[in-house]
C-alpha cells in the first residue's frame, strides 16, 4: 500500500518503521523540510517529502502533527490522494500543556478529529491516539496470541474503518470499533481506554466507561 505520514514525531517515526519493514512504500514528511529527514529515511527506506506532497498517491494517509498545527497544513493536501483514501488521525487536543485554547472544542462541543475532519475537509479514522510510541515497536503480536493488545478506532467512512483496521491488524494488533467520529470522545486523553495495553473486551469496557464531560485538566 502507498502510505503518506504527515508528521515525524514519536508515533509517525515508528509507524515510519512498521509500515517500511512491512513492505509499504512510505512517504514522510515533517514541518522542517525532507532534508531534516535523511535519518529515518535511510534507516527505513520511506521516501522524505514535503507536507503538501505526502498524500499523492497514497492510499492511507496518517496525520501525526500537534493539534494546534492542524490549520497550517497545506490548503488541498489531499488533493492527490488515491480514490477512496483513509486519513487516520492520532491527535489529540492538550490545551493547557501544548495547544492552547480552541473554542470549537470547548465552547461548540465538538470532539478533536471532528474538528481535524473539518480543516483537513475529509472525513477521519481515530486511532493511535492513546497508543505509547514504543509500543508500535515492541507490542505486536500475531493474530489470535492471548496478550495481544486491542486499539480503539472511531470513524464514520466504514470502508476507510475497514482499511485502517487491517493495517493496524496486520501491524500486530486488535482493534475495537469504537463508533463514529461524534462518539470518539470515549478515546480522547485521560478516559479509561486512553494508554490502556489491553485486550479487545477489556477495552470495549473502557470505552463503556468514559466520562461524557471532558476531563478538568483537558478543558482550558
Amino acid at each position: 500500500m502507498k502510505i503518506g505520514i504527515i508528521g515525524a514525531g514519536n508515533i509517525g517515526g515508528n509507524l515510519t518503521r512498521r509500515l517500511t519493514a512491512l513492505g509499504h512504500d512510505v512517504s514522510v514528511a515533517n514541518s522542517r523540510g525532507p532534508e531534516t529527514l535523511k535519518d529515518l529515511a535511510q534507516e527505513t527506506g520511506a521516501t522524505p517529502v514535503r507536507a503538501e506532497d505526502a498524500a499523492e498517491g497514497a492510499e492511507a494517509v496518517v496525520v501525526t502533527v500537534p493539534l494546534k498545527a492542524v490549520p497550517g497544513l497545506p490548503a488541498g493536501l489531499l488533493d492527490k490522494a488515491a480514490e477512496g483514501v483513509a486519513v487516520i488521525d492520532t491527535n489529540n487536543y492538550y490545551p493547557k500543556q501544548r495547544d492552547g485554547r480552541i473554542d470549537a472544542i470547548e465552547d461548540g462541543g465538538l470532539t478533536e478529529s471532528r474538528w481535524v475532519e473539518q480543516h483537513l475537509g475529509h472525513p477521519v479514522i481515530k486511532a493511535f491516539n492513546g497508543t505509547y510510541a514504543q509500543d508500535i515497536l515492541d507490542r505486536p503480536l500475531p493474530a489470535g496470541h492471548p496478550d495481544r493488545m486491542a486499539l480503539p478506532v472511531a470513524g464514520d467512512d466504514e470502508a476507510a474503518k475497514a482499511k485502517v483496521r487491517a493495517l493496524i491488524d496486520e501491524l500486530g494488533f486488535d482493534t475495537v470499533d469504537a463508533g463514529g467520529i461524534d462518539d470518539s470522545w470515549r478515546q480522547q486523553p485521560d478516559t479509561p481506554v486512553y494508554g490502556l495495553r489491553a485486550g479487545a473486551d477489556a477495552v470495549r469496557q473502557a470505552l463503556r466507561e468514559a466520562p461524557s464531560e471532558r476531563p478538568a485538566d483537558f478543558r482550558y
